[in-house]
């Protein structure tokens, strides 16, 4: 008998359909397994799992040649997640179940050898796959998955545990129950890190504020000690609430990648990574045989913050160069291209020479000239090119470390941000972008007017400074954001000089 039973495939963060079709030979053939389709070494392994299982659940196959074709042939097949599937085709074909309990379901799982089901990637994309698909009656996933999977609407999404239970449901002899969305999310941080916790750094919190406001990103430039990883890890907390799109986006790439926390739901938070300096390249953005999301994906609506920037190979940070350009990275492979969303705010931090001292009033910087001029020039233009602020860090002084006050919350600077970020989504609500960090010089022509105090203080600081074009679009787009953080309609001169004030490497700091 042939049995033809619904699955799915992930590609990148979306998923395909795969129909597993199964044959089982007649008597007088030679007793024996094919599995075509694809597949990868990890599917090849899967009829050992399937019949391990099945014999354990008390099903014994008859002695026949099965042969499991996995359609569309040219899609190649990855991971565990086609066991169940196999095992319920195997079964129809067997003649120990009927079509009317496969028709109109949906089968992914992983089969453990005494039955169990478990947990597999990607079931986000998955259901989304067959969202509002009217013929699909029941998506059926490992409990594990069901919180996940049930995100989409339009889904009946039936968690089960063990393959018996799936084959009782099916049959309608123990109807399982399906699984309703639920509130729980899927958190990438423990602790919420909050702004109130830190000492001193007005100008810093305040450089935050104006990147999270306006997507900008952010380098900070400081001494060992002087808060900037503290502050690094508290930018999520102050920036928008996910909206429902999002978080759907951020939920499925953290699906495809592994790292979602068994039984939650869409994330909620958004992500922060902070990946060492030793990372590989494709671990930074993407790839493999296989391609798998990178840190600057599983980023994605979030923080990417890089400690230490002058220790990352040259060039593993030049792959971040596109990605932070266009929001996504595009992994091309002999047999399929993939793309992963990639749009995060980049945080860096940096100490401003060798030894780390350098304009610090503890202590003694020991470097040269061209020593601190080396080590800045690890930092290519290109890279440095896509960071709009550059803000010093400096370090506490004996009063802010001793002070027991708290400092503002970061609810309240969040409701600043969400209110700027408000003012943009209305400015660019015809444009295909988002935030102010985003202009083009179209959009900087036409939204970053100045008045004539204005425009003369910017005069004088490209002349001063020798700012490149590049650095004056940057002081408009920041100003533009300082704007909106107070409400204004026009940039004036108040904001100009503030913008400024975020352009550390180009200012005298650094020159001696």
């Amino acid at each position: 008998m042939l049995s033809k039973v619904w699955s799915a495939a992930t590609l990148g963060i979306d998923a395909v359909r795969i129909v597993i079709e199964v044959d089982c030979g007649g008597y007088s053939q030679q007793p024996g397994f094919t599995l075509v389709g694809l597949p990868d070494a990890s599917v090849r392994e899967a009829y050992s799992r399937v019949r391990s299982a099945l014999a354990n659940c008390g099903y014994y196959l008859p002695p026949r040649h099965i042969t499991v074709n996995l359609s569309p042939a040219d899609v190649k097949k990855e991971g565990p997640g086609f066991d169940l599937p196999m095992a319920v085709g195997i079964l129809h074909a067997a003649e120990f179940l009927t079509d009317e309990d496969v028709a109109g379901r949906v089968f992914v799982g992983e089969l453990s050898l005494d039955g169990g089901v478990a947990p597999v990637r990607g079931a986000l994309p998955i259901s989304a796959a067959f969202g509002g698909d009217r013929s699909v009656r029941e998506l059926i996933v490992p409990a594990g998955n069901a919180n996940e999977a049930a995100a989409v609407e339009d889904v009946r999404v039936i968690g089960v545990k063990y393959l018996t239970g799936v084959i009782a449901h099916i049959r309608g002899e123990s109807v399982i129950a399906p699984t309703q969305p639920t509130n729980e999310s899927g958190e990438l941080l423990g602790e919420v890190a909050d702004f109130s916790e830190v000492r001193g750094q007005s100008q810093a919190k305040r450089a935050l504020e104006v990147a999270a406001a306006g997507g900008h990103n952010v380098m900070m430039i400081g001494p060992p000690g002087s808060g900037k990883t503290m502050l690094a890890k508290r930018l999520p907390s102050i920036l928008p609430r996910l909206s429902l799109a999002e978080s759907i986006v951020t939920t499925k790439i953290h699906s495809v990648a592994g790292t979602l926390p068994p039984g939650s739901g869409l994330i909620s938070r958004r992500p922060f990574r902070a990946p060492h300096h030793t990372i590989s390249m494709a671990g930074l953005v993407g790839g493999g045989s296989n391609p798998k999301p990178g840190e600057v994906s599983l980023a994605h609506s979030g923080v990417l913050f890089l400690d230490e920037l002058t220790e990352f190979r040259r060039d593993t940070l030049e792959v971040l160069r596109q990605p932070l350009e266009d929001g996504a990275v595009t992994i091309a492979r002999a047999l399929r291209t993939l793309t992963f969303p990639s749009r995060v705010t980049l945080a860096t931090a940096l100490n401003p020479c060798p030894c780390g001292f350098y304009n610090d009033h503890r202590r003694q910087c020991t470097c040269t000239e061209q020593q601190i001029a080396r080590y800045l020039a690890k930092i290519s233009g290109p890279l440095l090119d896509r960071i709009d602020l550059q803000v010093e860090v400096a370090a506490l002084s004996s009063d802010e470390i001793m002070s027991m006050e708290a400092g503002e919350p970061s609810a309240s600077i969040r409701q600043r941000v969400e209110g700027a970020r408000a003012i943009q989504r209305e400015r660019f609500r015809r444009n295909a972008i988002e935030c102010n960090a985003e202009m083009t010089s179209r959009h900087l022509r036409r939204h970053c007017e100045l008045d004539a105090s204005s425009r003369q203080l910017l005069t004088r600081a490209i002349e001063r400074l020798a700012l490149s074009a590049r650095a004056h679009d940057r002081i408009l787009k920041v100003a533009r954001t300082i704007a909106d953080l107070t409400g204004a309609e026009r940039i004036d001169s108040a904001h100009i000089s503030e913008a400024v004030q975020y352009r550390a490497l180009d200012r005298s700091y650094f020159r001696g």
